[in-house]
């Protein structure tokens, strides 16, 4: 909860790790200091579900096709 409020607060587009993507979420963590881009490729993917889910209930929520595929 504290992530999906912080992407909020800096204009950033949320995410949700599933269930069945927490394993990667986990390795991604404990593997942070030697390779972050587990963590990052895991929370991009998971950024770029939402994003989708997001533009399916609000069309007109004016993203650009590839927003939501940055994490800062």
């Amino acid at each position: 909860m504290i992530m999906f409020k912080e992407c909020f607060a800096h204009d950033i587009m949320p995410f949700i790790i599933e269930d069945r993507y927490k394993e990667f979420y986990y390795r991604g963590l404990d593997q942070y200091k030697n390779e972050n881009g587990f963590l990052v490729d895991t929370c991009l993917a998971a950024q770029d579900k939402y994003t989708k889910k997001v533009l399916y209930y609000y069309p007109d929520y004016g993203l650009d096709e590839d927003a939501g595929s940055e994490l800062k």
